[in-house]
């Protein structure tokens, strides 16, 4: 097991090489779990210095493309548009393990890998 800590220009370096893969989001939010199928188009971020409180966030990662999410009643679902969207703050932690990653922030943690065809 390879665990590396990285950098978010490392990130986003490693992660721009699954652009036209399949993905699979696992996110872990407060008490929200879901799960996201996403062919992985492009990968941008964006950022809101005109947020209203403290729970917008300031830095977002867009994972572009179009994909399903499976809804807490085993439903999937098309994703209402074609971003994924992960809050990041200059806490979030960042690392690469057994091909995924994981981001860690105040608010959640985010597993992305590539999706397989169980």
């Amino acid at each position: 097991m390879t665990q590396k800590y990285m950098s978010i220009e490392d990130f986003n370096e490693t992660l721009k090489e699954w652009t036209g893969k399949t993905i699979e989001i696992s996110k872990h939010e407060l008490a929200d779990d879901d799960n996201t199928i996403l062919e992985l188009t492009s990968i941008s971020y964006s950022k809101d210095t005109r947020r209203l409180d403290e729970y917008e966030p300031m830095h977002t990662l867009q994972l572009n493309g179009s994909g399903e999410i499976n809804t807490d009643e085993k439903k999937q679902q098309s994703l209402p548009s074609s971003l994924y969207e992960i809050p990041i703050e200059d806490s979030t932690i960042y690392k690469f393990e057994d091909s995924k990653f994981t981001l860690i922030t105040d608010r959640g943690t985010y597993t992305i890998k590539l999706a397989t065809d169980e």
